[in-house]
């Protein structure tokens, strides 16, 4: 079983890449295959409304990297998105895999139904939970199982490094990730 988590920061090596690789080195430990795919800063395109993906399930008309992603999702048991906070929202990145993966997803079977979902951002100081509201909505209307943790999934780090600095951020991380391998255990085993 797969985890996969996508990162909608265009660091590769920025505070939500390493939000998410926390959660995704708990579900590694636990012997689960991880990937972490990078889709912050590459051109995207919204959605366009034009109903393709109904007529052509599973295929978006727009040719790029979000039907690789889509494709990602189908193929993973939990999936967890990750932005950083920009102007009190998401990256236009995960904006798009959100609109575009969720009309690909109901026009192919509903093909995220029950899997495992779960937002994490990174913020300065405010706007974090207008960015998971968002990144959950997309779960939850997809008839996906939201984890939660101990606390909300967001760490407050701005400049490269300093998630790790936050140790209650990186604490709420890896606990999120425990409840994804419990909620894969109690689910698939």
């Amino acid at each position: 079983m797969k985890i996969l988590a996508v990162n909608g920061s265009p660091r590769h090596d920025g505070n939500t890449a390493n939000m998410l690789k926390t959660a995704l080195t708990v579900g590694a430990r636990a012997g689960y295959e991880t990937e972490l795919y990078q889709a912050g800063g590459r051109a995207v395109q919204g959605c366009r409304a034009c109903g393709a993906c109904a007529k052509n399930p599973g295929h978006c008309a727009v040719a790029d990297w979000v039907q690789e992603v889509y494709t990602k999702m189908k193929s993973a048991a939990a999936i967890l998105l990750g932005s950083p906070t920009y102007f009190a929202d998401l990256t236009p990145e995960i904006k798009a895999v959100i609109d575009r993966c969720g009309y690909l997803a109901r026009g192919d079977g509903h093909s995220l139904s029950r899997k495992i979902g779960a937002g994490v951002c990174a913020v300065r100081r405010a706007g974090s939970i207008h960015v998971l509201d968002s990144i959950q909505h997309f779960f939850l209307i997809n008839d996906m199982i939201v984890p939660g943790s101990s606390y909300w999934n967001m760490s407050l780090s701005r400049g490269l490094g300093e998630y790790a600095k936050d140790e209650e951020g990186v604490a709420t991380m890896t606990r999120l990730g425990e409840n994804i391998v419990w909620l894969l255990q109690k689910l698939y085993q």
